[in-house]
């Protein structure tokens, strides 16, 4: 095979790996630290920005204390009703998905993984369109920053 084909193969595999990974309305970026260290940089980036954390939930911990194992795996809850508001103005019901919220994993093979509900299918989902997309890209904007830079 020639190189440009294969060049053209791996781009369309990326490509397809890509999609897949946001049907379901999901965001996932690979870490290069343990689940600790990166929920613990996510924090730091969120606080650093005035938002308030309003909990980290330990889903390994909750399972341990019913008997059963679950890999490291950790939700950060936290938002600013100054963003938050406006979408729940135009539709409470985004209030299900509000305030944000990003998941630390360690997959079967040791992988650590953020994974986030992606803004603008929450848009979608509320039909925010009218009404937010100045927030949805902020909120967009802020995801991308956090995930990028707690994975390193």
């Amino acid at each position: 095979m020639k190189i440009k084909q294969m060049v053209i193969l791996l781009v369309l595999l990326v490509f397809t790996i890509s999609l897949q990974a946001h049907e379901n309305g999901t965001h996932r970026i690979s870490s290069n630290a343990d689940v600790d260290t990166t929920m613990s940089r996510i924090k730091q980036l969120v606080e650093e920005k005035s938002m308030k954390v309003f909990a980290i939930v330990n889903h390994a911990k909750g399972a341990s204390g019913v008997g059963q194992e679950l890999r490291p795996t950790q939700l950060i809850i936290f938002g600013n009703p100054k963003g938050g508001t406006p979408l729940m103005q135009c539709n409470q019901q985004v209030g299900l998905d509000l305030p944000l919220k990003m998941m630390v994993w360690q997959d079967e093979k040791n992988q650590v993984w953020i994974s986030y509900n992606e803004p603008s299918y929450i848009a979608k989902r509320y039909d925010l369109k009218q009404c937010g997309e100045k927030v949805i890209k902020n909120m967009t904007d802020f995801l991308e920053l956090v995930s990028f830079k707690a994975s390193k």
